[in-house]
């Protein structure tokens, strides 16, 4: 396996970033069977996902991955939370498309992201999503750098699910 590149996504890019966020969608929308989430319109689209944000707010941090010079995948970071506790980083939405997936790249790259911007994480688990939970769990802890990993599980409105916190030490 060849290394994963990360890169921050410019305005440029997207539309590239748009159409990845369909085929995420489209894996995600298996777990809201029986519910309105996750229709396809009568153009055959998922609704877009509200990219804006992401060219506005310093906060909000777009990225995309790459190996070999092709996409394979993107990761979406915030500041927001799903407890009452504050966060510096919040995996908002972490993507690798199936072609590219259980062969590390994933690790590789939610492990890049994670050291590319230290501080306190937050990484959510919908409570549908068990192969996630497996993936998250690996990837927080054999980061070098984490440090107090916890593992909360959360049952609100807002949030059904696996928290996990920790610290990200600077390199």
């Amino acid at each position: 396996m060849s290394d994963v590149e990360i890169c921050l996504a410019r305005p440029q890019e997207r539309e590239a970033l748009a159409n990845l966020t369909q085929l995420y969608i489209h894996d995600f929308s298996a777990f809201w069977a029986g519910t309105p989430d996750g229709e396809l319109q009568d153009d055959g689209r998922f609704a877009d996902y509200p990219l804006d944000a992401y060219w506005r707010e310093p906060s909000r941090i777009p990225l995309l991955f790459r190996q070999d010079d092709r996409l394979i995948g993107f990761a979406l970071l915030n500041a927001v939370g799903h407890g009452d506790w504050p966060v510096e980083r919040n995996m908002a939405e972490f993507f690798i498309v199936r072609k590219h997936r259980r062969g590390g790249a994933g690790t590789a790259a939610a492990r890049q992201v994670f050291s590319l911007y230290p501080g306190a994480w937050e990484v959510a688990v919908a409570r549908k999503n068990v192969g996630a939970l497996a993936f998250w769990g690996q990837a927080i802890d054999g980061h070098p750098q984490v440090q107090d990993v916890t593992e909360h599980d959360l049952a609100t409105a807002a949030w059904n699910g696996a928290l996990f916190r920790f610290v990200l030490a600077p390199a």
